[in-house]
C-alpha cells in the first residue's frame, strides 16, 4: 500500500486550487469548479467540492491510499468493526472509492484504479 492522495474538501474549488497551484507554480490548464488534480505523480494533492456545505472544519481533508482491490479492503475492514461512510463506489473519474473513518474520526479512502 502507497499513499495515493491528499484531498482538501472546500466550498470554492477554483479558488483553493489556484491557491494551490500559484503556491507550486503549476499550472496544468484545469478549472473544473468540483474536482481538481493539482500535482499528479506519485502521491496527489486533489481539491473536491463534494456538495456538503462546510461551515467549521469537519473533514477538510481526506487521506487516500491506493490499493490493489478496494472491494477486498472493504471486506477485510469490515470483519474489523470500522465504520464504513461510503462502500466501494465507482468514481466518474475512474477510480473506484471506499471511505471510513479512523480512530480520531479523520476521513479516509482507499482507491483503485479498475481497467
Amino acid at each position: 500500500m502507497k499513499v495515493g492522495e491528499v484531498c482538501l474538501f472546500t466550498n470554492d474549488v477554483i479558488r483553493l486550487s489556484n491557491f494551490y497551484k500559484m503556491l507550486f507554480n503549476i499550472d496544468n490548464g484545469s478549472d473544473d469548479n468540483i474536482h481538481q488534480f493539482i500535482i499528479s505523480e506519485e502521491t496527489t494533492l486533489t481539491v473536491y467540492n463534494d456538495g456538503i456545505e462546510r461551515k467549521i472544519n469537519a473533514h477538510n481533508i481526506c487521506i487516500a491510499f491506493t490499493v490493489d482491490d478496494v472491494d477486498a479492503e472493504f471486506e477485510r475492514l469490515k470483519k474489523f468493526g470500522i465504520k464504513i461512510v461510503t462502500p466501494p463506489t465507482l468514481r466518474p473519474w475512474g477510480a473506484k472509492n471506499m471511505s471510513f473513518l479512523d480512530p480520531d474520526n479523520n476521513l479516509i479512502t482507499f482507491r483503485c484504479f479498475p481497467k
